[in-house]
């Protein structure tokens, strides 16, 4: 079910991961970003937006991974676009996320996944019909990750989650440690024009959460910055959500950064 978090933009969560398809009214049409996973839960958000007389005028995927590049045939033919690199790396990566896709997500048409264009170049913002939504791309998650500011509301992504830890693109950047701290610096220097926060997986924030989640997550980034272990609730065993692959998230990257520094994972 469609939710409000603000005047015009809406939150439907997913079954898998907590995944957060966000809607933004425009004049005529929605824009739609990171619609959802499974098909069954595609083709109820596509029944309400019908049953209030919506329609989707645009979509937007903010990064590369599977989850975030599906698509359903009741959703309609509305460009979908992503950051140039975000595109690119889509089309590279396509096989892989199909495949991923078909494993865990149920009954989607792989054959719309990864269907995105690039935004319009020298723009900063989406081509729509409807408040203006500021593109703000960075990297460290993903190649092209890009979350957008609309309406006083900041659509972030895989990033500033309650639930998750900051998990960095291991293989796409030479350097996704400095990457993520400046991505976080980037939300903090934007942070006074949000009033409400929607990360890709967990609960939307006010503003005073985003700024909590964003020294939560400099502070995690950093311990792996010094190859050190940090407590962090979202990887303890009473956490619940992730319990079965985020620890072994946080030790992957623990590792790279004990490589990175030199170290032994005894040291």
């Amino acid at each position: 079910m469609l939710t409000a978090v603000a005047d015009g933009v809406f939150v439907r969560q997913s079954e898998f991961c907590r995944s957060n398809a966000v809607v933004v009214v425009g004049d005529d049409g929605v824009l739609l970003v990171d619609p959802g996973v499974h098909a069954h839960e595609l083709q109820a958000l596509a029944r309400e937006l019908s049953e209030l007389g919506l329609r989707v005028a645009a979509g937007f995927s903010t990064h590369p991974h599977w989850d975030h590049l599906l698509w359903h045939e009741m959703l309609g033919s509305a460009p979908r676009y992503g950051t140039s690199r975000c595109v690119a790396t889509a089309r590279l990566r396509r096989s892989d996320a199909q495949a991923k896709a078909a494993r865990l997500a149920e009954g989607v048409r792989l054959d719309l996944l990864g269907e995105i264009i690039d935004v319009p170049m020298r723009t900063d913002c989406i081509a729509w019909n409807g408040p203006p939504a500021r593109i703000l791309e960075h990297q460290g998650h993903a190649p092209g990750h890009a979350a957008l500011l609309v309406s006083g509301v900041l659509v972030a992504g895989d990033m500033l989650s309650d639930v998750e830890i900051p998990l960095l693109d291991l293989n796409g950047t030479a350097d996704p440690i400095r990457d993520y701290l400046a991505a976080l610096d980037m939300f903090h220097e934007i942070a006074r024009d949000v009033r409400v926060v929607i990360p890709g997986h967990g609960a939307v924030g006010t503003a005073d959460q985003l700024l909590n989640r964003i020294d939560q997550d400099r502070a995690y980034v950093t311990a792996l910055n010094l190859a050190q272990e940090r407590d962090d609730a979202r990887i303890e065993p009473s956490a619940g959500y992730g319990s079965d692959w985020l620890p072994g998230e946080h030790q992957r990257q623990l590792l790279y950064a004990q490589q990175r520094a030199g170290l032994r994972p005894s040291d």
